[in-house]
């Protein structure tokens, strides 16, 4: 079999193939015994009856044409492997005049991975923000605990801002129509979270236990969504909330600590280390950005289109499962439909390019995956899905999966390399040294095998969007 590859774009590839008529002969016995399975012939057996019966009863055409298209995917195959050409998407092809006896030839036009030429990327120089922490925010750690081992008592006054009541809700058209559906009892709320309807904390300021007040709302979900209507609330109890005091005996119920010294040297340093797992992965994301910002990647249109549309169709999705309407979630994002489709665009075309220029890196520095690391990017991505990674490995299986875990453990792989020689500086013009952060943000002599493992992976899924 001869084969050539004509570009026809930077993307778009066409493949001239010329195959032997000898070199169909397999596929011909296959027609034959297939076709012969198909009919009756008195005195032959199904799927013994001669080629030459076959050619009597249904034509050497048919026969040829069976034989052509059973032929047809692995010849596309070979040509693929035989002109090293990556594809992207489902081939175009066009079958020639096809005379029996004569050689086979077919063209195949298809979208194809780039040819990328990677720029330098070692030592690229890139900013993020100090990983610092004050001591308010040590501070705001200690209130979030007091918080937690707080207690609620009763009280006969209005309510006030931060009190927890008990309330009922009743929903009505402007027409006094009830809606069922946004009716609820005994739900615990505190005042001014700001969480539910628009004009609910307004209305609970100074009511107190047995009140009830109506307020114009628009519901957010359901069946009335975006609709103006009444609601109805009726306090039931009001409770006033006792933080405990901040000593050594709170240190000691609220965590393995004797003083609030340790308690508080340890809420440091927590934040201290996820400070630095943000900074890290601003650091990936900046190199990332400056490297594409050096390369040319040119994208095919259809597959940005098709990606496009899984993206759109997965938010729909989403959204229509949060009871709202896409119109409703564009209003709350305040971004108009044209707004949306931009942005989208724009985070389409950033991962796919992000994604060819590191499966480049991963090609020209022969980056593998073994088993365990592709068994360890399961049981991460199971852990974010909240199922077992058993169940999530089979699903991964049966719908051809594993692939694209592979992919992105490799992309992982490759994005963990170029971070690794980067230049990063802090604001404050400190070198940020990002080969000795362990995976739990803690520092170390050198990263660990395990933390190196958790931050491919961990790359691995901010370069695929």
């Amino acid at each position: 079999m001869k084969s050539a590859a004509e570009p026809l774009n930077p993307t778009r590839v066409k493949l001239t193939v010329e195959v032997p008529f000898e070199d169909l002969k397999p596929s011909l016995d296959a027609a034959y015994k297939k076709i012969g399975q198909q009919i009756n012939v008195p005195g032959f057996r199904r799927g013994k009856v001669p080629s030459v019966i076959v050619d009597q009863r249904i034509g050497r055409d048919a026969v040829l044409e069976e034989a052509v298209n059973s032929a047809l995917p692995n010849l596309y195959l070979q040509a693929l492997q035989q002109n090293d050409v990556k594809p992207l998407s489902s081939p175009q092809i066009d079958v020639s005049t096809f005379t029996d006896g004569q050689p086979l030839e077919f063209t195949a036009e298809l979208d194809v991975v780039p040819q990328i030429v990677l720029p330098g990327y070692e030592g690229l120089e890139v900013g993020v923000e100090d990983a610092v922490v004050t001591d308010e925010d040590v501070e705001e750690q200690v209130e979030a605990l007091r918080e937690r081992f707080g207690s609620l008592r009763d009280v006969e006054r209005p309510t006030a801002a931060g009190d927890f009541v008990t309330i009922d809700l009743v929903a009505a058209t402007k027409d006094g129509e009830p809606i069922e559906a946004a009716r609820t009892s005994d739900l615990s709320y505190r005042v001014g979270d700001g969480s539910m309807l628009d004009g609910l904390d307004e209305t609970l300021l100074e009511m107190s236990a047995g009140d009830d007040a109506t307020f114009d709302t628009t519901l957010l979900a359901g069946e009335y969504a975006g609709q103006p209507v009444d609601v109805t609330v009726t306090v039931t109890a009001v409770k006033e909330q006792e933080l405990p005091e901040v000593d050594d005996d709170f240190a000691q119920t609220a965590s393995e600590f004797d003083t609030v010294v340790e308690l508080r040297d340890d809420l440091r340093e927590r934040l201290v280390r996820a400070r630095r797992m943000e900074q890290a992965s601003a650091a990936r994301d900046a190199v990332l950005a400056r490297l594409l910002e050096l390369v040319e990647v040119p994208l095919p249109e259809q597959v940005v289109a098709d990606e496009m549309t899984a993206r759109r169709q997965e938010i729909e999705s989403q959204v229509s499962y949060a009871g709202m309407t896409m119109e409703q979630f564009l209003d709350s994002e305040g971004q108009t439909r044209e707004e949306f489709e931009a942005e989208l665009d724009q985070r389409v075309r950033d991962t796919l390019r992000a994604q060819f220029v590191l499966d480049e890196v991963a090609r020209s520095q022969q980056l593998g995956v073994d088993e365990s690391e592709l068994t360890q990017h399961i049981v991460r991505r199971a852990q974010q899905a909240g199922v077992p990674p058993e169940e999530y490995a089979q699903h991964a299986m049966e719908h051809h999966q594993v692939p694209a875990l592979v992919s992105e453990v490799v992309r992982g792989k490759a994005l963990a390399l170029i971070v690794e020689s980067a230049v990063v500086t802090d604001a404050s013009g400190e070198v940020v040294d990002l080969k000795r952060l362990r995976s739990d943000g803690a520092i170390g002599d050198a990263v660990a095998d395990q933390s190196a493992e958790d931050a491919d992976g961990e790359a691995a899924e901010d370069a695929d969007g």
